[in-house]
Order: structure tokens, then sequence, then C-alpha cells
């Protein structure tokens, strides 16, 4: 409901900078994007779109950052109306939760911490940038991108995304920070937020922290040394620059889609370490997508648990629930199968690069917004199928295919075992 009536706002002439429509299938494309906090785009948003369409923009991907059980949670406290055990289950499986107890208070935890952390990333970035821009300019400007970044959505007003910044330190770091708080999930937030009350924090917190700096530490280094010498990318940047660039891009690679180095030339290996970030993607109840980091730490885990003959898996002196293991099996699993289906059909609808048709999808899927710069050049079946990706991408996998099922009867009759072989 909220994609279509985004599709119906930005299809108005007036949601254009020209006065002229922009067509159902671009705002379709457009809508979806901004709700699924993916950040791909078939039109400039700074110079196609009028601040009308814009504004459209900006409420759609707010939206799907904070999620719509959230936002729904939300107008329920504004009319002062009270929410029912079956709003409240249908929260739980909304926000990834393992009990029903306390969700209400995490709804109103989530929109404390967006409003508060937008808005300081909002007041450094209008500081930035009143110096270049008039203060209402700046401050548009300011809360467009502070939003944008916090959600994950990585859609500008800047026809280059960030790249024109990329030797501005405080830039950077702020995108760098509003990103990293919008993925590392609300509920790693509000246990750091009462750690001076509980002093602890749980498996889950430390496993999507652990995973997340890992991922981010590989990147940098990977990043930074084989774009080094690359004069498209890194190559003819300063030491500095060198090194903001590569850490802002394998922070934004999972599932922010903002860019300070250009994405088309960059070489294929790094193409490929990027495509493995989004498809990781941001940690679970975050405003980002992927198969989480969590899900990837546990497969990890999983093997190196199996490669040393144990039957358990451990990690900070915690035993890990063995019911979670097939959740997470499965998710990678459909998530990889949706993968490949959708880079078949892409491939075989627009006959581009391999490297560059696979990073679409994944970047679909993982509602990250980076692009090879092949978006804008998408026919309409290439555009339609970057948007089922990017709606599944969004509310996952798992979920859309539990969705579809129907409810299994319980088994009455079990069968005699047998072992094959795998391997």
């Amino acid at each position: 409901m909220v994609i279509s009536l985004g599709t119906i706002l930005l299809n108005l002439p007036a949601a254009s900078s020209t006065g002229k429509s922009i067509g159902f299938i671009n705002a379709l494309f457009t809508s979806t994007s901004a709700t699924c906090v993916t950040g791909l785009i078939v039109l400039d948003t700074g110079k196609n779109f009028s601040t009308f369409g814009q504004l459209v923009i900006l409420i759609l991907l707010q939206c799907g950052g904070l999620g719509i059980m959230t936002m729904s949670t939300m107008f329920a406290f504004l009319v002062g109306k009270r929410i029912s055990l079956r709003q409240r289950l249908i929260m739980q499986e909304s926000l990834n939760q393992f009990s029903i107890g306390g969700l209400v208070r995490l709804a109103k935890y989530i929109l404390i911490f967006t409003v508060v952390i937008e808005i300081v990333g909002a007041i450094i970035l209008f500081f930035c940038w009143q110096k270049i821009y008039s203060p209402l300019q700046a401050l548009y400007l300011a809360v467009f991108h502070s939003i944008s970044a916090f959600c994950n959505a990585g859609f500008s007003l800047f026809s280059d995304s960030i790249m024109r910044y990329k030797g501005d330190l405080v830039i950077n770091l702020t995108f760098i920070v509003l990103i990293i708080l919008g993925g590392i999930g609300f509920l790693v937030l509000l246990e750091f937020f009462q750690y001076g009350k509980n002093g602890t924090l749980s498996l889950h917190a430390k496993l999507a922290l652990k995973i997340s700096l890992i991922l981010i530490l590989i990147g940098f280094v990977i990043i930074f040394f084989i774009e080094s010498n690359n004069p498209s990318t890194l190559g003819n940047l300063s030491f500095p620059e060198k090194i903001y660039g590569s850490i802002f891009q394998s922070v934004t690679a999972r599932t922010a889609g903002f860019n300070t180095i250009h994405i088309g030339s960059m070489q294929n290996a790094t193409l490929f370490l990027i495509i493995i970030l989004m498809f990781i993607g941001a940690s679970p109840s975050s405003t980002g997508g992927g198969i989480k980091t969590t899900t990837f730490g546990l497969l990890i885990l999983y093997v190196w648990s199996s490669l040393k003959g144990k039957e358990e898996i451990q990690i900070f002196k915690r035993r890990i629930s063995q019911e979670i293991i097939p959740k997470a099996l499965t998710v990678i699993t459909l998530s990889l199968g949706l993968v490949i289906i959708m880079t078949i059909l892409l491939s075989y609808v627009e006959g581009e690069d391999f490297i560059k048709v696979l990073f679409e999808v994944v970047s679909a899927f993982g509602t990250v917004g980076l692009s090879t710069g092949i978006t804008s050049s998408l026919s309409i079946a290439g555009k339609i199928i970057i948007i089922i990706t990017m709606f599944t991408g969004r509310i996952g996998p798992l979920g859309l295919a539990l969705s579809l099922i129907q409810k299994r009867e319980p088994e009455m009759i079990k069968y005699p075992e047998e072992k094959i072989m795998v391997g």
C-alpha cells in the first residue's frame, strides 16, 4: 500500500522538475526503491524531481527505514490506541524478536533513537554545508542526507552521490557513523543505551558487533590494496583520501548505497568483494537488508564446529540453540536461489556484462543501492525484475515464502530413516 501510494504521488506532474509525469514504471521503481530503502535510481533524485517529489521520496524511505509495523505503532501512540495481542504478535515477527514482552517499549525506543540520531547527523551536516549553500538549502540537504544515511537508503540529492566530499573527514565520518548506527540493529542500540544499568550485552549483540567489525576491516583492507593503483578510483587520491574512500566503501557496501569513489570503474575483484558484503548486509531489526550479519556468523560457526567434530555451536562461553541453524540455512538457501534466478533473468533481458548484472541484482536484494551505472539504462522488463528483487529483499525471502505457503498439517507418519553420501 505504501509503495502504491508513493507510485501515485511520484507519477504526478508536480513530482517532476519538468512539470511532466516521469511515467508509471519509473514512479513504481523509485517508490519501491525508497520504501525498501534500496537507493537504486532510474532518475536523478536532485535534478529530475521537484521539491514535492523529493519530500515524497524522503517520507517513503523514512517509513521503510523504520519499518511499517513501527510506523503503525507510532500512529497508534499518537491517537491513544491500545496495542492488541494480535498486533503485538505481528510486531514480534516484524522486529524479529523471540517474545512479545517489551515490544511496545522497543518500538518507542526505535522512534526515539531514530529522531535523536537523525537530528544530530543533520546538525553536523548543516554546519559543514552552510559554508557552501544558503542556510535554508544547507538545512534541507542536511536533513535529507541524514535521514537517508541512517535509514541506509543511499538516496542523494547530488548527482555524484557524495563523491565531491571524498576528502572531507567530517562529512565522511558523519555518514559512516549514521550508516553503522542504522545498520547495527535497534535491539543492539537499546542494549548499548541500557549498558550502564545492565553491565552486559546479549549474545546477539556481541555476535552482531563482532561480525560487523570483521566485515568492515576485511572490506577496508582489500578495497585499499586492490584499488590503490587504479587511477579511476583511488589511484590519483592522496593517502588520507585513499583511507577515507576505502573505509567508506567498506561500510556503505553493507546496505547503505552511498559512494565516494566511482563504482563502475572498480576492478572486478573489488566488485565481487562488494557483492559478498552486500549479500551479507546489515544486522537484524535494523534499517538494512541482506541475509544479516548474525545469519552469516552462524553459518561460519556451524561450519567451524562441524570441522572440529563438535555437535554444538559455542561462542562467548554460550551455547547457541540448535533450532536457529535450520532457519539460518533456509534464509541463505532461499536468498541464493532468488539471486541466481533474478541474475539469469536480468542477464537474458539486458545482455550486460555478467559482473554488472550480478552486482545490480545483489544490490537490489540487499537493499543497498550501489550500481555500476546500468540502472538508468534498464529496459522495462529489467526494471520490473529489479523491483521484484528489491521488494523480496526487503520483506525477506523466508518471510515471503512463509506467507505464501499454507500452514502445514502435523506429520502423522514417520518413514524409515536412511543415510545418503554428501561431499
